[in-house]
């Protein structure tokens, strides 16, 4: 059955992914009872700056009433989110919820996922699809239950992957697909007039936390493989190797396609303009780079202050 009256909402997101929705809702005119996001952190330089999430800056902007629970199970946050009495939950880019909070409102909590699930499910969706080389993914909403990512889906979209994207730039763009899409799935939640359709467990795949393994360029791949995991860490994390036992975190690369018998792995640089490493079916050229302690920077600015002559004749 529809609701006939003003829908009461909790919206809960931290970072700047989860803004736009935050905001095509407020616009729309819910009534958006409560905002909860994470606690405030220390960071910047030396970590002395106490830092707000991008969520929370825009809900205090706006007027609205702001929760940043340590404990998403403590007795009064509970009490505190059943006094708001919302109708429904939405969630983009927030902390694993506790069955107590998640099935508390009428019309459920639904979450909004960075892949078209059951396909990525995990921690780093939109990383994965751009590490893996695809050229389609998109955004899901989806109700919420017990095991992570494996609720009922509600609607999907697609979005395009460029072949110049990386991760930050495919971001960007999801961000306000996943407004639309959160829009649409309230309004339909609201008239009541809507499936939800159950996800094929034979599809899974997943998207871990990224971390310092699974980050690490491994130039035994082939090189379209290793471009792929460069731009899919871009700009964040970063994908990395060694360099004279210094991190290199890699930013930008070039695919260069050419049979060679050099060892994968091996670094070639004129000392000047560039730096290429042996690959399968090729070489990956570095563009942008950053080793420990310094400053991300165009290669030929990194070689102005390092010397590689070494590899000069390899």
């Amino acid at each position: 059955m529809p609701y006939n009256f003003n829908m009461k909402l909790i919206f809960m997101g931290t970072p700047d992914f989860a803004v736009p929705t935050l905001e095509i809702l407020y616009n729309a005119g819910y009534d958006i009872v409560g905002v909860i996001t994470s606690v405030d952190k220390y960071g910047g330089r030396g970590r002395k700056k106490l830092l707000q999430s991008a969520v929370k800056k825009f809900a205090e902007e706006k007027g609205l009433l702001v929760l940043q629970p340590k404990n998403l199970k403590s007795k009064k946050f509970v009490e505190t989110v059943r006094a708001l009495n919302a109708d429904l939950q939405v969630v983009v880019a927030f902390r694993m919820l506790p069955e107590v909070i998640w099935n508390m409102p009428p019309l459920g909590t639904y979450n909004l996922h960075g892949s078209l699930l059951p396909k990525y499910r995990g921690a780093a969706p939109i990383n994965w699809s751009v590490m893996r080389g695809d050229k389609i993914t998109g955004v899901t909403s989806f109700k919420l239950k017990h095991e992570i990512d494996t609720g009922s889906i509600l609607l999907q979209k697609e979005v395009k992957i460029y072949d110049d994207d990386n991760a930050s730039a495919l971001h960007d763009r999801m961000k306000y697909v996943a407004a639309d899409v959160v829009l649409d799935t309230v309004q339909l939640v609201e008239s009541g007039d809507y499936t939800l359709i159950e996800q094929d467990n034979s599809a899974v795949t997943k998207a871990p936390k990224l971390n310092a393994d699974n980050t690490k360029i491994s130039f035994e791949a082939d090189v379209e493989t290793v471009h792929n995991h460069i731009r899919g860490l871009s700009y964040y994390p970063g994908a990395w190797f060694t360099l004279d036992d210094k991190m290199i975190k890699v930013y930008k690369s070039e695919v260069h396609t050419e049979d060679h018998n050099l060892p994968h792995g091996q670094i070639i640089s004129d000392n000047k303009t560039y730096i290429k490493v042996a690959c399968s079916r090729g070489y990956i050229s570095l563009l942008d780079i950053q080793m420990t302690g310094k400053k991300r920077m165009p290669v030929k600015q990194f070689l102005n202050g390092y010397d590689m002559s070494a590899y000069n004749s390899r």
